[in-house]
């Protein structure tokens, strides 16, 4: 509704009155409460929780790729170490193995030309020329001579030669069988008395014929201690020597006895039968079963191979250590910053919760404060609006007057302008009406009515307000709850707002009427609690901007064109369910419609009941009451006079209250001439020290106690009004109504009889 013809903030506080300023004061603007600084939580949080995040991923981050790097920079460097190792040992072996080759090429030329005899006859001296040339070698146990058959003609170790055979032996086998050289397996030898291996090479004939064997014994403890000496304090680590097929010559740390043999299946024995010079590979050592990094080297063209191992549990196991260190230094200032963190995470919530507190009291004091200038603005603003509507109230009754006067004098060739002006009067009476309204000075005739079945019954009257382009929805919840309000006001205001709906939507649309229950609790923060009928009402137009729904219902408001609106029918409807009980607010936006929500009281009490006694058809004349008149305007009561008079009735006219008391009270005191008035019809508002209201309060004491009809045009002091058991008429009133009553006074009617007809008409 973008053409609504008034507006008020989106969600409105009930009025408040402060008693420390007088109510004739007029209302003065305020400074504006000061803005409340914001603050984004929201953007702190975030950063809290990116830097708690950082904290626990960039340090995580950290350890992860120094671990990785290490691990792999350890398996790097045990490679290297195994490779290294491997190549010294080759280099040694090699050595050792070239040495022997030598020591039996020397040995062989030692014997050349002698055969088996003559070795035998000379043993003393071959003994001693054997060990002369082994002797002076750690790693040379014993240097022999071997038959053709097996058996030992001269050794370096001891003499006279004992009987011992070797024709057993794999390695004296294989020489016969063809082969230039030959590697045993370690024995304890029985010349050398030791555990040995032996390195052989053929002796033949002249003619070529194989003629025995020349042996050097090697000790595996010389191989042994030297790889200790090479592998240092590092004992996880192995360094051996084996031959082509597998069978382990020397190796440290030593093996069991039972384990002198790498695996069938053995990746080392896979790379010897291959023929692999050198290498790296990872296996399970067949000695203690562990995962290893396994480094080989083959011994020159000998059929033997160095080997040395190094286990992946003692890289992991280094590792682990290196890493717990580096996560203990790393994760101990980190676990502190992780604390402060929460702990800021923590004081933030505490600070957020304490700001939104202080945030909800301090929008609350805007709130009260804005309502409270509001509300003193409305209260000028009514006083003047009040006070012009009176005035023209009273107008309006003096032409009222003046046309049922000529109405019942009868005026030959008039009627049609006496309709005209009747016309003009119910129009006038609905903008005074409005006015007062808006001004909170309409008097109210507040019924019970029944919600559910009230709206669907108007649908008509909003047809026709609507107009045919808009369609009309209806939606009444079940069970809705009765409400106590005035039925004319209720009526305005749904027509008021159907109104601005209709403009709003000048190429169609929907409206949507709803009704419901609602409760409100003071935990809600709602501006008013208890149990509630929200009558919600919708349409579809252009909506209004925020500058515009932030006037909404300010009197006098309107953005409509120069004469298509009077800035009064959304005041008028917030007045209305103000002075009811309850409240209005607005909801809209550009392009997306309005919302109008009334929210009024639910019915708690049965509605005074309406049966008066005055409802007579009699039309014929009959005596005539003595009435009292009392109204301060001259003119209205000059015409209510007339009227009075016309329908038989003796009038005695008073200017005012004090005038009007002064009389009663000498007639009452002159109890012999009797009360002179049947009933007294008086206006509230007059001047002097009494009103209306304080007249039939008067009259209260009297007996018999005289009937009183009160006539105004504001609301005020109407519950005061009702209390005096006192008949109230609104201005400019129906004299028919008058008629009725002033009947009902002549037929016996007591003032318990006026006062159980309605409170206000109008």
């Amino acid at each position: 509704m973008s053409k609504f013809s008034n507006s008020l903030p989106k969600m409105t506080l009930q009025r408040e009155e402060s008693d420390a300023v007088p109510a004739a004061q007029s209302w003065q603007e305020e400074p504006p409460f000061p803005v409340v600084p914001e603050r984004n939580f929201a953007a702190q949080r975030l950063t809290l929780y990116a830097l708690l995040v950082a904290a626990v991923v960039l340090p995580c981050v950290y350890v992860a790729i120094t671990a990785y790097t290490d691990y792999h920079a350890r398996v790097a460097d045990a490679s290297d170490l195994v490779a290294r190792n491997a190549r010294v040992a080759e280099e040694h072996a090699l050595k050792v193995f070239d040495l022997n080759v030598t020591l039996n090429e020397r040995i062989v030329d030692l014997l050349d030309g002698l055969d088996a005899g003559a070795i035998r006859r000379e043993s003393a001296t071959i003994h001693q020329r054997l060990k002369a040339i082994s002797g002076s070698y750690q790693q040379v146990a014993a240097a022999s001579v071997f038959g053709a058959d097996g058996k030992l003609l001269a050794t370096s170790r001891i003499w006279p030669t004992p009987d011992i055979s070797v024709a057993e032996r794999d390695d004296f086998g294989g020489l016969r069988a063809g082969q230039s050289q030959r590697i045993s397996r370690v024995m304890v030898g029985r010349v050398a008395g030791e555990q040995v291996f032996n390195t052989a090479i053929a002796r033949r004939t002249p003619a070529g014929a194989f003629d025995g064997m020349v042996t050097i014994a090697l000790r595996p403890s010389y191989f042994s201690a030297f790889y200790r000496e090479l592998i240092g304090d590092n004992p996880s680590v192995s360094l051996g020597l084996t031959r082509a097929d597998g069978e382990v010559l020397a190796w440290y740390p030593p093996r069991p006895a039972d384990r002198m043999a790498l695996a069938a299946s053995s990746p080392l024995r896979e790379a010897y039968r291959a023929g692999g010079r050198s290498g790296v590979v990872r296996m399970v050592s067949g000695l203690d079963d562990q995962l290893k990094i396994v480094a080989f080297r083959r011994v020159g063209g000998y059929p033997a191979y160095v080997s040395s191992g190094y286990p992946i549990a003692t890289i992991w196991s280094a590792w682990w250590k290196h890493l717990s260190v580096l996560a203990l230094s790393i994760f101990a200032p980190c676990v502190v910053l992780w604390g402060v963190i929460a702990q800021s995470l923590r004081r933030l919530a505490t600070e957020e919760e304490a700001w939104e507190r202080w945030q909800a009291e301090a929008s609350m004091r805007r709130s009260i404060e804005s309502a409270y200038r509001q509300a003193r603005k409305m209260e000028a603003l009514g006083n003047l609006v009040g006070s012009v509507a009176h005035d023209f109230n009273n107008l309006l009754m003096i032409v009222s007057t003046n046309v049922q006067i000529a109405r019942r004098r009868g005026a030959p060739g008039l009627d049609r302008e006496l309709t005209a002006m009747e016309r003009a009067l119910k129009s006038g009476q609905s903008l005074t009406r409005q006015l007062l309204g808006v001004a909170r000075k309409q008097p109210l005739r507040s019924e019970i009515i029944a919600i559910g079945k009230w709206v669907p019954a108007g649908r008509e009257l909003l047809r026709a307000s609507l107009g045919a382009k808009v369609a009309l929805s209806v939606e009444v919840a079940p069970e809705v709850w009765a409400i106590r309000v005035d039925p004319a006001e209720l009526e305005l205001a749904l027509i008021n707002v159907a109104v601005n709906a209709r403009d709003a939507m000048p190429n169609g649309g929907t409206f949507t009427v709803r009704a419901g229950n609602v409760r409100f609790r003071h935990e809600d923060g709602f501006p008013i609690t208890g149990e509630f009928v929200q009558i919600t009402l919708e349409d579809n137009g252009f909506g209004m901007s925020a500058e515009v729904l932030g006037r909404a219902f300010e009197p006098l408001f309107t953005t409509k064109p120069k004469g298509m609106g009077t800035g009064l029918g959304l005041p008028q409807v917030f007045a209305f369910c103000e002075r009811a009980g309850g409240l209005a607010t607005i909801d809209s936006a550009i392009g997306a419609g309005t919302a109008v929500r009334l929210y009024l009281p639910r019915a708690t009490a049965a509605a005074p009941g309406a049966a008066a006694k005055h409802e007579q058809a009699a039309s014929q004349e009959a005596d005539g009451l003595r009435v009292l008149l009392v109204e301060d305007n001259e003119e209205v009561a000059a015409g209510t006079e007339a009227l009075l008079t016309m329908m038989g009735h003796h009038v005695t006219y008073l200017f005012n209250a004090d005038a009007a008391a002064t009389m009663l009270e000498a007639a009452r005191a002159d109890a012999s001439a009797g009360f002179p008035f049947d009933v007294v019809l008086s206006d509230i508002h007059m001047p002097g020290q009494m009103n209306g209201i304080d007249l039939a309060e008067m009259m209260q004491r009297f007996h018999p106690r005289i009937p009183v009809i009160l006539v105004t045009g504001y609301a005020e002091e109407l519950d005061r009004a009702r209390q005096v058991g006192a008949r109230v008429l609104s201005k400019p009133f129906d004299i028919a109504l008058l008629d009725a009553l002033l009947r009902a006074i002549r037929d016996g009617a007591t003032p318990s009889d006026l006062r159980a007809a309605r409170s206000v008409d109008r």
